[in-house]
């Protein structure tokens, strides 16, 4: 895509969704983490319920490593493949507190040096905990939307990344997934996106096939 086209896109990112942000509740690095490995193959909202009761009973790295696996499972349970995510989040804690004294690390390469966490869950940490921009977090939304706008022709996440990265400038990373994630739900659905009030249409090559 011309680099102009992208600019305008941006653009009409940047006004209709201004107010875009991480949808995972979260006080600190810790929460943010937990709930983002939760969050894999779950929706926002589901883990944002289960994190509630969840983030007034552990409150350290410790307390989440210390937890008997079976009491931490039950209550991951409804998000799905609850015995992997409660042993990532366990492994994770456990480690952050015996290498990382106590606090989550704030590299990349820290981030992936603990166990159950992967490139995207790293980048959501680091731009919604640190303000550090060291990668764009592709989601099935932002995967879907940056091949419909011909950002990408990709179809794996770590490639549809690198054709992001290059396209749109560092500063806007960490917005523009929470801006394409909006517009992922609110109208550029997977089955049946409405281009009829997309503002992103005339910029879109997808929108004669869905119009």
């Amino acid at each position: 895509m011309d680099k102009k086209d992208v600019k305008k896109i941006l653009g009409l990112l940047d006004r209709h969704y201004s107010d875009a942000r991480c949808s995972l509740d979260h006080k600190n690095p810790l929460q943010l983490l937990v709930a983002t490995i939760l969050s894999a193959q779950c929706t926002d909202e589901r883990v944002n319920i289960v994190t509630k009761p969840l983030f007034k009973k552990y409150k350290t790295p410790k307390s989440f490593a210390k937890a008997p696996p079976e009491e931490l499972e039950e209550a991951v349970r409804s998000t799905g493949f609850f015995r992997n995510k409660a042993k990532s989040i366990r492994g994770a804690c456990a480690m952050i507190d015996s290498e990382f004294g106590g606090s989550v690390p704030e590299s990349m390469d820290s981030l992936l040096s603990l166990p159950g966490v992967a490139r995207k869950t790293a980048s959501v940490v680091l731009g919604n905990a640190f303000n550090i921009a060291e990668g764009i977090v592709v989601d099935t939304h932002v995967a879907r939307l940056s091949q419909r706008l011909g950002l990408s022709a990709n179809s794996r996440p770590e490639k549809i990344e690198k054709d992001l990265m290059e396209l749109i400038p560092r500063k806007k990373w960490i917005l523009f997934s929470h801006q394409m994630i909006q517009h992922g739900r609110k109208i550029c659905k997977s089955r049946k996106p409405d281009c009829g009030s997309c503002p992103l249409a005339t910029l879109c090559p997808s929108s004669e096939i869905y119009s």
